[in-house]
């Protein structure tokens, strides 16, 4: 009788421990998945204040600043974002939506390369009265934004 009750105490001591190391193993695969798939956002003062690590990719949000939109060769195309308080130069391959422009608002996805925030997609405003929350938030803090008169 003990002898059976001591192999029920070990079989539910091995169920618990493969169930955590279960557990451990499909939370690091999660993890381990979704390590590229995280793009933080950042604003230019941010990326100027806090460079980011060589090759790490994230979201860089801003307007486009007045007079710096240089069409290139094919479908390159340079710019400068800013938020008010600093700029960064912004390098991108492709053809940017219809609605991009100077002194409108703009998110990125890319990584910095010498200096420059070399984007792999741009996003701009859908409609002529949108702007990213994002770009929006860090323009307020700035003091650029201004609430559009209704």
């Amino acid at each position: 009788m003990a002898g059976l009750k001591n192999l029920k105490k070990k079989r539910r001591i091995q169920v618990v421990f493969i169930a955590a190391l279960a557990l451990l193993v499909s939370v690091s695969l999660i993890g381990y998945a979704f390590r590229d798939g995280i793009n933080l956002y950042r604003d230019p003062s941010k990326v100027v204040s806090e460079p980011p690590r060589e090759g790490e990719i994230f979201r860089l949000g801003g307007l486009v600043e007045e007079g710096s939109l240089v069409r290139g060769e094919g479908t390159h195309v340079t710019f400068t974002v800013t938020d008010g308080a600093e700029t960064v130069p912004v390098s991108f391959e492709g053809v940017l939506p219809d609605l991009f422009g100077e002194n409108q608002g703009m998110i990125g996805t890319g990584s910095m390369v010498d200096g420059v925030f070399v984007a792999s997609e741009i996003l701009a405003k859908h409609d002529e009265t949108y702007m990213p929350k994002e770009v929006m938030d860090s323009l307020k803090e700035t003091g650029v934004y201004v609430e559009p008169e209704s």
